[in-house]
């Protein structure tokens, strides 16, 4: 019952802006870390940012560091504002959840939504 579903990808062009979303559903969500993963072509699936259920502790992947903001928006969603954006985002960018933070940054989160398509041009 536990489902993660993303919106928001699209077309960027480089230096430009733009605004993920996940919207959670199933219970105890609001007991959930949540954080994003993205996926290039050919490439491993890597970590972006994560946030406690709470809100406000965060952590980023040193390639989005400073360009990349995590937000809880409410106990059942999270999204990912991504600015200054590179030809290098592009990837498919999936939410996951997970009561367990450390599990959610390894990889490891126990549900994860179908992804969204991001792609910037250059």
């Amino acid at each position: 019952q536990v489902q993660l579903v993303e919106s928001g990808g699209g077309l960027a062009e480089a230096g430009g802006s733009l605004r993920l979303s996940c919207a959670a559903s199933g219970p105890s969500i609001a007991a959930y870390r949540m954080g994003w993963f993205r996926q290039a072509p050919g490439k491993e699936r890597t970590f972006v940012a994560v946030i406690y259920r709470s809100g406000g502790t965060t952590s980023y992947a040193d390639s989005v560091k400073g360009r990349f903001t995590i937000s809880r928006d409410n106990a059942n969603a999270v999204s990912l504002q991504m600015n200054s954006l590179k030809a290098e985002d592009t990837a498919v960018y999936f939410c996951a959840a997970d009561p367990i933070y450390s599990r959610i940054v390894s990889g490891r989160a126990a549900y994860w939504g179908q992804g969204t398509q991001v792609t910037v041009s250059s």
